[in-house]
């Protein structure tokens, strides 16, 4: 069965991440989609727009349906799910989630991959983040919250840049937020949106000319147990590398791919990382590393994915991903994409800098290589 796809939307307080899903519910471009928000009120819906609606769910004229949380998410989404499998509602393909201004996302992530009810009918597609280019700055530097949504997002749109006067001013603001933004979380696509279009004909306001919000929020990331997925595009490992770089064992301690702004304390608790190995990694260092993981990072683990050279399945991959305590369990790809067969693993970690990891990592191997060798001795001494 098809899971369905999950947008998570999230930006801090006053960001403008209302105001962008109050237009995107506008858009044509949104038919076929379900959007989850805490009350109707905080988006401020013209209930011109609706066709139809009941106490939580409103569909839109465009086919799009508007419900509100009721009891916990996890009861709403698969209340939801049922509701189209029946019939009740409009069938829709993805869903849209928003969150609080003050949300950690990891643990909304953490649950998509845990959950039994969730894991089994969606999957997390993308998270957008919407961050003030007036205030930005100040909030990354008072809110942690506000660096956590920056550090696990997929696409980072800074808004309200028009606010700023006189030209140059501005173009120096964005860059300096951009680059930030930049050593905070590498692999994110980051886009400028001075003001929302008022209608979809206006939809090309972007930097580029070419944004559109209703694509953006319904834009589905790879899922990597998928055949037709491109596995090496979903990890993403080469944001997290220089293209010169030579893939590094984990006993070389190179901490140039996350340098941090010493002048940001929040930033430098925040870690961005690729763990890359050549030689495969036995089973049994496997589950130690993961087991570690969950032991000594707990919710400092903000998200960890990865393709792994199991040493006993060296002709399929193995597929990793987790957020805070949790990891979801291994997934096999059916064969390698490619003919590199490095082990590649991307940490985003609070508190614990690559070197931290690695060291973990190093004793684990050590753990792993005692406990095969007396095996191998009890065997031997059993034949």
């Amino acid at each position: 069965m098809s899971r369905i796809p999950v947008t998570i939307l999230t930006g801090f307080l006053g960001s403008g991440k209302t105001t962008l899903l109050n237009r995107a519910l506008r858009d044509p471009a949104m038919a076929n989609t379900a959007v989850v928000i805490n009350e109707f009120g905080e988006v401020g819906l013209d209930h011109l727009l609706a066709a139809q609606s009941d106490d939580t769910i409103m569909v839109l004229e465009n086919g799009c349906l508007c419900c509100t949380v009721f009891g916990d998410l996890v009861t709403t989404l698969n209340d939801l799910y049922h509701r189209r499998e029946d019939g009740a509602i409009p069938r829709f393909d993805h869903v849209v989630i928003e969150t609080s201004g003050l949300a950690d996302p990891s643990p909304l992530i953490q649950a998509f991959l845990s959950d039994p009810t969730l894991a089994g009918l969606y999957r997390i597609g993308s998270v957008v983040v919407t961050v003030d280019g007036v205030n930005g700055p100040n909030t990354l530097d008072e809110h942690i919250e506000s660096v956590r949504q920056v550090a696990l997002a997929d696409h980072i749109l800074i808004t309200k840049l028009d606010l700023v006067a006189p030209q140059k001013v501005r173009d120096a603001e964005e860059e300096a937020l951009t680059a930030r933004l930049r050593r905070l979380n590498p692999a994110a696509e980051i886009s400028r949106i001075d003001r929302l279009p008022d209608s979809p004909a206006q939809a090309g306001q972007g930097q580029d000319g070419a944004f559109d919000i209703g694509k953006l929020l319904r834009a589905d990331a790879l899922e990597p147990g998928d055949p037709k997925a491109d596995a090496r595009a979903w990890l993403n490992a080469a944001a997290y590398t220089p293209a010169d770089a030579p893939a590094q064992d984990h006993h070389d301690h190179d901490h140039a791919d996350h340098a941090h702004d010493h002048h940001h304390l929040h930033d430098r608790d925040i870690a961005s990382f690729c763990f890359t190995r050549r030689e495969p990694i036995a089973r049994e260092a496997l589950r130690l590393l993961l087991d570690a993981l969950q032991q000594n990072l707990g919710p400092n683990l903000l998200r960890v994915k990865g393709i792994v050279h199991v040493a006993e399945e060296p002709d399929r991959p193995a597929v990793i991903q987790g957020a805070q305590q949790l990891l979801h369990n291994l997934a096999w790809l059916d064969r390698w994409p490619d003919d590199d067969r490095t082990s590649k693993i991307v940490f985003i970690t609070q508190g614990y800098d690559r070197a931290d990891v690695e060291d973990m990592i190093a004793v684990l191997d050590r753990v792993a290589s005692r406990t095969a060798a007396a095996r191998a001795r009890a065997q031997a001494q059993s034949g």
